[in-house]
C-alpha cells in the first residue's frame, strides 16, 4: 500500500458533473410542468393525480430518507462506532411491515391528501391543527439541517463554496417542486437514487482496489474491533446496542414511514392499494442496498485510515467530512469522480428537501387554506400550492442558516424526528388502534408526550452524554508521518459528542444528567409514542371514551388485513378520488362507496380492531 499523497482538490470536471446533476433535476421539473397537460388541479400537483406505480414511488421513498445526512453521516458513524449500525436492516424490515399493514390501509381507504385530515375525521379539528403545526415545525427544522449539513462538510473538505451550494440546492429544489409537483419530485428522486448508488459504488470499488480487496477491508475492520454486531446490552442509556437499534430505531423510523406526510403522500399517490403496499416492500430492498453501501464505505474508511485517523490528526474538523476526504484521497486521479460523489451527497439533499417542500405545501393547502376559504376554485388552489412551494423553499434555506449553529448531523436530525415524530406517531396509533380514544385523550396525550420528549431532547443537547455511554472505538494516529506529537488517542474519546452551540461546560454532573438526559437518542421517539399512547388511553377512559361511536373506517379492521389476499379472488378496487365535503363524522363520503362496510353492531366494531 503506497503512502497517502497530498489530498486532491476539485477540478473543472467535478464542477461539470455536479452542475449536470442539478440541471437534469431541473429539466425533469420543467417536463412534468408541461407534459400531459401540466398541473391543472391541486390533486395533480400534490398527489401526482393518484396515478403513480410502485417502482418509482419505492425508489422515491428510499431516496427521500437517504438524505446527505445518510451519505456523509452513516459511513463516519460506522468508522467511529463500528458496524453495529447494520442492525438497522432488521429495523427497516419491521418499519416497512408496520407501515404497510397498520397505517397504509387506513389512510388509503380514506383517500386523504394530508395525513392530518385523518385526525379531524377521527377526533376533531383542534387535534388536527396541533398535528399540522407540529409537522410544519418539524419539517422546516429538519430540512434546514439537511440543506446545511452536506454543504458544510463538502465545502470544508473540497473547497466547494458553502453558501453558493446551499442557495443553489434550495433554488433548484424549489424550482422543480413549484413547476412539477409530486410527479416531478418522484421522478427526480428516481434519477437521484441512481446517482447516489453510483457515488457509493465508485468509492467502494476504488477503495477495494487500493486496499487489496474486500477481504483486507474486513480484516482491518475485524482487527480494529469494528465488526461489533452483537452488542446485546439492554441498557437504554447506551447509544447504539442491538436493542436500542431494534426498538428505538423501529419507533423512530415508523414515525417517518408510517405517519410523516412526506412519505405517506407518496404511497397514497399510487393507483391502487396493492401498488401502494408493493412500493413500500420494494423500497425495503432499496433501503437494504443503501445501508449495505454505507456500512461498506465506513469499513473502507477505517481500513484506509486505521493507523492514521484524519480527524484526530486535525486534517478534517468534523467526522462528517471523513467521507469527502476519503473520496479526494483515493479518487483524485479520476477527474469527475469526486464530482460524482458530491453530486451523490447533494442528490440526497435534493430529494429530501423536495419531498419536504411538497409535503409542506400539501399540508398547508389541505389543513389551513381549504377549511377556511371554501369558495376557492381548483385553479386558484393550484396557484396557491405553487406559491406555498416557493415560500417553504425560501424558509428552508433560511433555516439552513440557523442550522449552522447546531451540532453533529445524523444525531441532530434523528433527535428532532424523535422529539416531534414520536408524539405524532403516538397520536395516530391512538386513533387507528384504540377504538375508545377520544379527542380530549388525544390532545392531552400529545401535549404530555411532546413535553416529555422535548425535556429529554433539550437536556441531551445541553449536557451531552459521557463517552462511556456513546462508546466510540479507538482511533489511532501512529501511522501519520506528520509532526503530530505522540499517539495520544485519548483526545478522540474526550471530544464531546454533541458539538452543539448551546452546550453547558464544566459543571457538576447530577444523577438526572447521567441517567435521564443520557437516554439513547433513538429512544426519544419510543418515549414520545408510549407516553402519548398511555396518557391518551387513561384520559379517554376517564372522560367517557367508551360511550362514543367510532366509524370503523377510521380504525384498523380485520378486513384491512385479509384484503391483502383479495388479489387472488377478484380484480383490484380502484379508489374513487372525488373531492368531498367532510360532514360531521364524514359518513356520507363518496370516496368509499366502492366498499360495503357493515359495522353496525357493537361487537363487530370491537372485534374488528383486535387483529
Amino acid at each position: 500500500m503506497e503512502a497517502p499523497r497530498g489530498i486532491g482538490t476539485f477540478v473543472v470536471w467535478d464542477y461539470v458533473v455536479f452542475a449536470a446533476m442539478l440541471l437534469i433535476s431541473a429539466v425533469v421539473g420543467i417536463y412534468h410542468a408541461f407534459a400531459a397537460g401540466g398541473q391543472q388541479t391541486p390533486k395533480d400537483f400534490l398527489m401526482g393525480g393518484r396515478r403513480m406505480t410502485a417502482v418509482p414511488v419505492a425508489l422515491s421513498l428510499a431516496a427521500s430518507f437517504m438524505s446527505a445526512v445518510t451519505v456523509l453521516g452513516s459511513p463516519s458513524e460506522v468508522y467511529r462506532f463500528g458496524a453495529i449500525f447494520s442492525i438497522f436492516a432488521i429495523t427497516f424490515f419491521l418499519v416497512v411491515v408496520i407501515s404497510a399493514e397498520v397505517f397504509l390501509p387506513v389512510f388509503y381507504k380514506l383517500g386523504v391528501t394530508s395525513t392530518y385530515e385523518y385526525l379531524e375525521l377521527r377526533f376533531n379539528k383542534y387535534v388536527r391543527l396541533c398535528g399540522t403545526f407540529l409537522f410544519i415545525v418539524l419539517t422546516i427544522l429538519y430540512t434546514g439541517i439537511v440543506i446545511y449539513a452536506p454543504a458544510l462538510a463538502l465545502s470544508q473538505a473540497t473547497g466547494f463554496d458553502l453558501w453558493g451550494a446551499v442557495v443553489a440546492t434550495g433554488v433548484v429544489c424549489t424550482f422543480y417542486c413549484t413547476l412539477g409537483g409530486l410527479k416531478a419530485v418522484i421522478w427526480t428522486d428516481v434519477f437521484q437514487v441512481g446517482i447516489m448508488v453510483a457515488g457509493f459504488a465508485s468509492v467502494i470499488i476504488q477503495a477495494a482496489l487500493i486496499q487489496g480487496g474486500i477481504s483486507t477491508i474486513l480484516n482491518d475492520a475485524y482487527n480494529g474491533g469494528r465488526l461489533n454486531f452483537w452488542n446485546l446490552n439492554p441498557n437504554p442509556l447506551q447509544r447504539h446496542t442491538f436493542w436500542t437499534i431494534i426498538i428505538g430505531g423501529t419507533f423512530t423510523w415508523t414515525s417517518i414511514y408510517g405517519v410523516n406526510q412526506s412519505q405517506v403522500q407518496r404511497y397514497i399517490s399510487c393507483k391502487s392499494r396493492f401498488q401502494a403496499k408493493m412500493s413500500l416492500y420494494i423500497n425495503l430492498v432499496a433501503l437494504w442496498a443503501i445501508l449495505t453501501c454505507s456500512v461498506l464505505c465506513g469499513l473502507a474508511l477505517y481500513s484506509r485510515y486505521h493507523d492514521c485517523d484524519p480527524w484526530t490528526a486535525k486534517k478534517v474538523s468534523a467526522p462528517d467530512q471523513l467521507m469527502p476526504y476519503l473520496v479526494l484521497d483515493i479518487l483524485q486521479d479520476y477527474p469527475g469522480v469526486p464530482g460524482l460523489f458530491v453530486a451523490c451527497a447533494y442528490s440526497g439533499t435534493l430529494s429530501t428537501v423536495s419531498s419536504s417542500i411538497n409535503a409542506l405545501a400539501a399540508v398547508t393547502v389541505e389543513d389551513l387554506v381549504k377549511p377556511h376559504f371554501t369558495s376557492l376554485s381548483e385553479r386558484s388552489l393550484s396557484w396557491i400550492s405553487q406559491g406555498l412551494s416557493v415560500l417553504f423553499g425560501v424558509l428552508c434555506i433560511g433555516m439552513a442558516a440557523l442550522a449552522s449553529l447546531m451540532g453533529s448531523l445524523l444525531q441532530a436530525a434523528l433527535s428532532i424526528f424523535g422529539m416531534i415524530g414520536g408524539p405524532l406517531l403516538g397520536l395516530f396509533a391512538l386513533g387507528i388502534l384504540v377504538p375508545f380514544a377520544n379527542s380530549i385523550g388525544a390532545l392531552v396525550g400529545l401535549l404530555v408526550g411532546f413535553t416529555v420528549t422535548l425535556w429529554v431532547g433539550i437536556g441531551a443537547q445541553l449536557y451531552p452524554p459521557l463517552p462511556e455511554r456513546t462508546m466510540p472505538l479507538r482511533l489511532e494516529t501512529y501511522g501519520c508521518n506528520s509532526t503530530y506529537n505522540g499517539t495520544n488517542w485519548m483526545t478522540t474519546t474526550e471530544m464531546p459528542f454533541s458539538t452543539s452551540a448551546f452546550q453547558v461546560h464544566k459543571i457538576e454532573r447530577t444523577a438526572l444528567m447521567d441517567n435521564w438526559y443520557s437516554l439513547s437518542y433513538l429512544y426519544f421517539s419510543t418515549l414520545g409514542t408510549l407516553v402519548t399512547l398511555f396518557v391518551g388511553i387513561l384520559i379517554s377512559l376517564s372522560t367517557g371514551g367508551r360511550k362514543q361511536n367510532v366509524d370503523c373506517r377510521f380504525l384498523l379492521t380485520k378486513e384491512d388485513f385479509t384484503s391483502n389476499f383479495d388479489i387472488f379472488k377478484k380484480k383490484k378496487q380502484v379508489l374513487n378520488t372525488k373531492s368531498h365535503p367532510i360532514e360531521d363524522g364524514g359518513n356520507d363520503n363518496p370516496a368509499f362507496n366502492h366498499i360495503e362496510l357493515n359495522c353496525t353492531d357493537q361487537s363487530a366494531k370491537i372485534s374488528g380492531t383486535r387483529l
